[in-house]
């Protein structure tokens, strides 16, 4: 597995495209934060919601990015059947996949780390609320194992890296504003709008981010993901 892991880690690393959208991450993340209009100097208080309401939208876009080759590639170039005769079971290549990816999302969201040491030197008063950044750093940490989960998932469907890309944007947009977005819909009633956005990720993101740990959001994510994991094990299986 951890082969598999190490393989996808330079493969992504061995291009400069792979730097260039961790870069393109912080960068327009450094500007919204910093630079552009309603920036947190022009908010006049230390806080960082407006990055973790931006972070799960470019999340969005830069990790089906990442995941579109994982396994679209190994099709089309005819590398997975030398795959297959590794011993490694199939969980094991799926898991592979994914932790590859899925580090490759973690290393693109430590450098954003500076912005707490930042806002707290800039800050005149107590500084960050810790309890509820901690909170969305770890939403965004489920998130985007999710949103990985997805990705690896619909390149498990085609040879085509592109094609994987647009069913993984469609499917990570699907599942984490979909549900809200239908929520919102009028003539539905309470219970029913409640019970739909409690299927979307954003519900449980946004639960996350207020610093309490529900163990219902944790097995929400984690139960996701397994899904999408199972499911892909499945794509391959029938392969």
């Amino acid at each position: 597995m951890w082969t598999i892991c190490t393989k996808e880690l330079r493969q992504f690393f061995s291009s400069l495209s792979g730097y260039i959208a961790i870069i393109v991450f912080l960068l327009v993340n450094g500007l919204v934060l910093f630079v552009f209009q309603d920036n947190i100097f022009d908010f006049g208080y230390a806080t960082l919601d407006k990055f973790f309401t931006l972070a799960p939208w470019i999340l969005l876009l830069l990790v089906p990015a990442i995941t579109m080759r994982s396994f679209s590639d190994e099709f089309k170039s005819g590398t997975f059947e030398v795959l297959q005769t590794l011993p490694l079971s199939r969980w094991q290549i799926v898991l592979g996949k994914f932790l590859g990816s899925f580090f490759v999302v973690i290393i693109a969201l430590v450098p954003t780390l500076v912005y707490i040491v930042s806002i707290g030197q800039l800050s005149a008063g107590e500084g960050l609320d810790m309890g509820a950044t901690i909170g969305s750093y770890i939403g965004l940490f489920f998130l985007s194992a999710v949103f990985t989960a997805i990705g690896t998932c619909a390149s498990s469907f085609t040879p085509h890296s592109v094609v994987a890309l647009l069913l993984s944007l469609a499917g990570c947009a699907v599942i984490y504003y979909g549900f809200h977005a239908a929520a919102n819909i009028q003539g539905l009633s309470n219970t029913a709008a409640y019970y739909i956005e409690l299927a979307g990720i954003d519900f449980h993101y946004q639960s996350v981010s207020r610093g309490v740990m529900d163990t219902r959001d944790i097995i929400y994510f984690l139960s996701l993901a397994a899904f999408f994991l199972l499911l892909t094990h499945q794509n391959l299986k029938r392969r």
